[in-house]
């Protein structure tokens, strides 16, 4: 072909030794039209099908592939087939030419292969994260660690064909780069590692509210991916921690208590221990009156009057024998209160308990786990237990322990002054 044209255009009064590149020059120019040609062809026809197709088609697996625009890269591969099967015909008189228009075609079809390559992962992880078994199991960091170890093969056979080398020689020279490699993709093999030990064992899932004070993170987990995590504090502002960081150092996981069914509530309330006494028949009269109590306060009295007397105690005196006391009788309250409000847990750890005396008084620490494990509305039942017992404190002639605040000191000077 390339002959005939060069004798057409000497036939055409081209003098001999400008026809080869005439030729050449017009043959390239023909070559880009055509390359232009399938260009748009491939665009504007071949892609417009194919988004019809899939508009039409009832899965959703290749919309995700249309979004992560797989078939607009594999598209510029057209122009680029062209241009390496004809450029023999443009050039075929100037094999060095030829070779580095034909290198140049395949360099730019690696590139665009390595695109949709990529492109495709996206999609397939897209798809991948609409499965239930995407929060257990996160494959983003895998997808990240094969495209990077594509990407490196395909740029080794990029260079290998720019130099004019075998891929092989590039491979091959790998081994006295090593510890360079391993130095700089060092987060990137932790990460691997990390992540594998991660999906294993179940560490972490996208979703789980976690704790890592040295980073800053408290929040939700947002993303995982080969390097890095993030994580959606409650303040809305974003902490990334290594992936490595998650098996290396200390976290706290709150999925368990998600999954348990129950919150829990801890918190004490801090009596003042001047006010703690035996209770005499008029507080325990006034106790039996509360529906809460009722029973307890019953029980009790029967069983210490039957102490008493078995081992023939001398009641004159107080300190002698068993005697209830105000604060025993308000712990008794408590749980009385606790076991009959709808909220409280009482199929897990259920503990109203007494802890050591101290400068802020006796704490009485309530122990037990909420049916509620949504933030606002824990937040709001923990306030109305605590307001019902700040309230209640005084009926058993206790006074709540605080320090002393302006309106003590002014009182306490005011009495002085008088």
């Amino acid at each position: 072909m390339r002959e005939g044209f060069l004798d057409w255009l000497m036939a055409h009064g081209v003098p001999e030794s400008a026809a080869p590149w005439a030729s050449t020059g017009i043959l390239a120019v023909a070559i880009l039209i055509l390359a232009w040609l399938a260009q748009l062809i491939a665009r504007r026809v071949v892609l417009r099908v194919v988004k019809r197709l899939v508009a039409q088609s009832k899965t959703d697996w290749d919309d995700a592939f249309l979004d992560a625009r797989v078939f607009h890269r594999l598209s510029h591969l057209a122009p680029a087939l062209l241009i390496y099967a004809t450029a023999p015909i443009a050039f075929g008189h100037q094999s060095e030419l030829e070779s580095a228009v034909r290198a140049l075609a395949l360099v730019y079809m690696t590139l665009m292969t390595l695109a949709a390559f990529s492109g495709a992962l996206n999609a397939s992880l897209a798809i991948y994260e609409r499965y239930p078994i995407a929060e257990k199991m996160p494959l983003k960091g895998f997808m990240q660690l094969l495209k990077v170890l594509v990407f490196l093969a395909g740029g080794i056979f990029v260079l290998s064909h720019l130099l004019g080398r075998s891929p092989l020689v590039f491979f091959g020279g790998l081994g006295a780069f090593t510890a360079v490699i391993l130095l700089i993709f060092k987060d990137a093999i932790l990460g691997l590692v990390a992540g594998v030990q991660i999906s294993t064992n179940d560490l972490v899932r996208i979703g789980d509210w976690i704790e890592m004070p040295k980073f800053g993170a408290d929040g939700d987990v947002v993303d995982i991916s080969l390097t890095t995590v993030k994580v959606q504090n409650w303040d809305k502002t974003i902490s990334t921690i290594p992936a490595y960081a998650l098996v290396s150092e200390s976290v706290k996981n709150w999925r368990g208590m998600s999954e348990s069914g129950g919150r829990r509530i801890k918190r004490a309330l801090s009596i003042d221990m001047r006010s703690v006494r035996f209770c005499d028949a008029a507080m325990l009269e006034r106790f039996g009156r509360f529906q809460l109590l009722r029973d307890h306060i019953a029980k009790k009295t029967t069983e210490i009057a039957e102490y008493n007397r078995r081992f023939e105690v001398d009641e004159s005196e107080l300190v002698n024998g068993r005697r209830m006391t105000n604060l025993g009788s308000f712990r008794a309250y408590v749980e009385s209160y606790l076991r009959a409000h709808p909220q409280i847990h009482d199929e897990m750890t259920f503990l109203v308990r007494q802890l050591a005396p101290g400068a802020t008084g006796i704490p009485i620490e309530i122990y037990v786990f909420s049916r509620d494990q949504r933030w606002v509305e824990y937040e709001g039942i923990l306030a109305d237990i605590f307001d019902h017992l700040l309230a209640v404190v005084p009926l058993f002639e206790l006074r709540v322990f605080q320090q002393p605040s302006g309106a003590d000191l002014e009182t306490l000077a005011g009495r002085l002054t008088a």
